[in-house]
């Protein structure tokens, strides 16, 4: 049986060579990204924003999602999320902050039950205030760079320096760029969203890895060789396992972007963004840093590391 190989092999690509057109591409995209951060800033969920968490049961069967949706909407009580929870008997219902206090939460929560009718039965009401969420909001920001800095801290001990840092360079440059796209799509920016940046991190620290790992065995392997050529085989060396990777990985979540219903669209969303994003950097945007912070066998000259960085 002949097996499919998306990656013909002794594919040789020359990588490094169109490192002068990536590299200022990668520039010219983080700068559109912070940009995108300045002028639109982010749109903030209720988890980091404060507002009502409801809980609803149907009493007479299955909850019918998109009924509940056009009747929260009609009662114009701001942004809502609806997620069904439990066995499709039970719906969470996320109101944003109403303005006006206490009393104004309280209203909007007997308008939903008004709205919703004697079919439902309310289970839990709590309001999110703003210190629960300014503390999210920090935990967020502490969780992801603690894992970058553990992340920094393993791969030091593990490769050498440059690889460290060009893998963390690397990974700051996929999550800016995934950001920067959720802050021109407005995509709420809610806890499963800071699930799907962490799982970037780890797919693209993953990925990055394998290169960098083939990269120092190669050095081992091949003691003459030019270092720029040495790069560009082991990233050719590892393209099929990369590709084949970043595919099986945006099938699932394209099928959670089309079947996963609103309560998923946003994770997945990012998640197809995090991973397109985290397949390019690896193989042409990874290994240009390792040039640039100067990595060179044991034995190597400064001159000849210099005519290989040129």
């Amino acid at each position: 049986m002949k097996l499919l190989r998306l990656v013909p092999d002794g594919l040789s690509l020359p990588f490094m060579a169109a490192r002068r057109f990536t590299v200022p591409l990668a520039i010219v995209l983080v700068v559109l990204s912070l940009v995108g951060w300045a002028a639109k800033g982010f749109n903030f969920g209720i988890d980091f924003t404060g507002g009502l968490l409801i809980e609803v049961r149907q009493t007479q069967g299955a909850a019918d999602l998109g009924q509940i949706r056009h009747t929260i909407e009609s009662l114009r009580l701001g942004d809502a999320q609806i997620q069904g929870i439990g066995g499709g008997t039970d719906v969470m219902i996320r109101l944003g902050e109403q303005p006006g206090g206490e009393l104004a939460q309280q209203a909007a929560v007997e308008k939903v039950r008004l709205g919703l009718g004697p079919s439902y039965e309310f289970r839990r009401t709590e309001v999110v205030g703003p210190a629960v969420s300014k503390d999210l909001k920090m935990g967020a920001v502490w969780a992801v760079f603690a894992s970058l800095g553990l992340i920094l801290a393993y791969l030091w001990f593990r490769f050498e320096w440059q690889f460290a840092v060009g893998a963390i360079a690397t990974t700051i440059h996929d999550v800016i760029l995934t950001l920067g796209f959720m802050a021109y799509f407005q995509v709420p920016f809610d806890l499963p969203i800071l699930a799907a940046i962490l799982t970037i991190v780890g797919y693209s620290l993953n990925d990055t890895v394998v290169i960098y790992d083939r990269v120092r065995e190669m050095m081992r392997k091949y003691k003459k060789m030019p270092m720029v050529e040495l790069i560009d085989l082991s990233i050719n060396e590892t393209l099929s396992r990369t590709v084949v990777t970043s595919i099986t990985v945006m099938i699932a979540s394209l099928a959670l972007l089309v079947f996963g219903g609103d309560a998923l669209h946003g994770f997945s969303f990012i998640l197809v963004v995090g991973v397109a994003v985290g397949t390019y950097s690896s193989i042409v945007v990874s290994a240009p840093f390792l040039l640039a912070l100067g990595l060179r066998r044991g034995g190597e000259t400064g001159e000849a590391a210099k005519a290989a960085k040129a």
